[in-house]
């Protein structure tokens, strides 16, 4: 094995696929190697978490040299440097998809000095300010393992001095202000100042990276999902690409298919002037989703033309991240799109009718599924005024008692069905996820970590709901305008996004026309 495996194009697969690299740094590989646009990076394979004594930060600053200096010559930037500076990303990958349960640090390398350098590249200063405060508060949270609320409030108060609705409306001289108040934050919490050399920052951020496997809502996912404690985490080095450079950029996530019901359609989010993080933590309400194909129509046709390209690559539905900096497309990340039981039934028949898989390989994709509990539920025909309409994340139909933490979840879940609600579900809430009937946040987008959890899990799931307001010191939330108690009765549709006070009856409906096509397979194959 290894110390490390470049992901560049024409640079050959690691010979232990996605067990010695990890999932993610496998399919990257994979993109690379079939020419789709994914940005130079290198990995540190699955063992090397488990030979990190204090006696090995040595031989990793080396081998990061080593893997950074294959980044250099693809981009012919260099890190650390004060001209053409090259920022890297940091991202976890375990040999099986762990969504949003261990942690990636962006933009790492800048300094002041890179920062100055980053403007001299780019004519862009507001992209340079905004990537540092975006590293200053991501290696707090997951490097210093400090809170986010002092951050989070430091953003807060700068919004409320410009008037300003969100950090992408700030220009490049309240995003330096943020900045150094961020850097006075952060020796404030620690004690000492924010690292100033990039190397300090890269191999703390992968050390990071690697103790992220022993997380405990990692911890709880593997239990809950059934996969072993032992594989660990590789970790991923790639080359940043900026979504958040303005004009032609911007941050998403698609799904080659809605892995809510299974139709053929691109399903995606994307933020304008975002990274990444923006789509998958939650904490936003984005509303792009629209402006894409009008603003960016090359693009849009590019993605949907991927889709196909990725189904036809990997044989089954994808899940992906992607950028897009200035009119340019990236491919960050792909793996199996998480789904429910009900669209991977409708998406093993629609693939294999398509051609793009055999009955045989469609049946082991299923073969874990219960077919005979798979149901789509309902309300009846009229149901009362809705208190309010959000996105819905994944179709069916709850009705719990309002839980506004996974502490109440517990706790009330004994008497019966649950609702968490909340501003933002974070993945740390998998506990409350995991025993809730159904999931409904203020913020957030269909493809969330959250969300895509909550599919895997067949948990009803509305996200960005207008008109919801916690209350947590009096255990209330008002949902458009009603006031509701923590114990008192919601009902949530997943099929329009309906939001109803007091408990609905569901109606049942089964599958049965993908259920015949698959009774065709095993009579074809016996």
């Amino acid at each position: 094995m290894a110390d490390f495996y470049p992901i560049l194009a024409g640079a050959p697969l690691a010979e232990g696929g996605a067990g010695e690299v990890g999932n993610k740094a496998w399919n990257l590989m994979r993109l690379a190697k079939a020419g789709l646009p994914a940005p130079p990076a290198f990995v540190l394979p699955t063992n090397w978490g488990r030979r990190l004594d204090p006696s090995g930060e040595t031989s990793l600053r080396r081998t990061l040299a080593q893997g950074v200096a294959r980044i250099e010559a693809a981009t012919g930037q260099k890190f650390g440097a004060t001209r053409r500076p090259l920022l890297v990303s940091v991202r976890s990958g375990a040999a099986v998809s762990m969504p949003g349960m261990m942690e990636t640090v962006l933009d790492v390398g800048l300094n002041a000095a890179t920062v100055e350098a980053l403007i001299r590249l780019t004519g862009n200063p507001r992209l340079a300010w905004d990537s540092y405060r975006r590293l200053i508060q991501g290696y707090a949270e997951v490097v210093a393992d400090l809170p986010t609320a002092p951050f989070d409030a430091l953003l807060t108060a700068e919004l409320a001095r410009t008037e300003s609705d969100a950090a992408r409306e700030l220009d490049h001289r309240s995003l330096k202000q943020l900045t150094l108040a961020m850097l006075d934050c952060y020796r404030t919490l620690t004690g000492k100042a924010f690292p100033d050399d990039p190397w300090d920052q890269l191999a703390s951020a992968a050390l990071a990276v690697f103790r992220s496997w022993d997380a405990p809502k990692a911890v709880s996912y593997r239990r809950l999902n059934g996969i072993s404690d032992e594989g660990g985490t590789a970790v991923t080095v790639q080359a940043m690409v900026f979504g958040n450079a303005g004009g032609a950029s911007g941050a998403g996530v698609g799904f080659t298919r809605n892995p809510a019901t299974g139709a053929k359609a691109f399903y995606y989010d994307f933020q304008f002037d975002g990274q990444g993080e923006d789509i998958v933590a939650g904490r936003q309400k984005l509303s792009d989703n629209d402006r894409l194909p009008i603003a960016l129509p090359a693009i849009w046709a590019r993605l949907n033309g991927i889709c196909h390209e990725l189904e036809a690559l990997f044989g089954d539905a994808q899940d992906f991240e992607f950028t897009v900096q200035s009119g340019t497309l990236f491919l960050l990340q792909t793996r199996r799109a998480k789904r429910t039981d009900w669209a991977a039934l409708n998406i093993a028949v629609d693939m294999v009718e398509e051609g793009l898989t055999t009955p045989s390989e469609a049946l082991k994709q299923i073969g874990e599924i219960d077919l005979d509990a798979i149901a789509r539920t309902r309300f009846a025909e009229s149901p009362p005024p809705p208190l309010a309409i959000a996105l819905a994340a994944c179709m069916g139909v709850a009705s719990g008692a309002v839980a506004l933490d996974s502490d109440a979840v517990k706790r009330l879940s004994a008497a019966g069905p649950t609702i968490l609600v909340r501003r933002d579900t974070a993945t740390t809430d998998i506990e409350g996820m995991a025993l809730a009937a159904g999931i409904l946040t203020a913020s957030g987008g269909r493809t969330s970590h959250a969300a895509v959890v909550a599919r895997q899990l067949g948990k009803v799931c509305l996200v960005a709901c207008p008109g919801l307001d916690i209350d947590i010191s009096r255990r209330q939330c008002r949902i458009g305008g009603t006031l509701i108690n923590e114990g008192d009765f919601i009902s949530l549709d997943g099929n329009s996004g309906a939001v109803y006070a007091g408990r609905l009856a569901p109606l049942t409906e089964r599958p049965d026309k993908a259920l015949a096509a698959i009774a065709g397979w095993r009579v074809a194959a016996a």
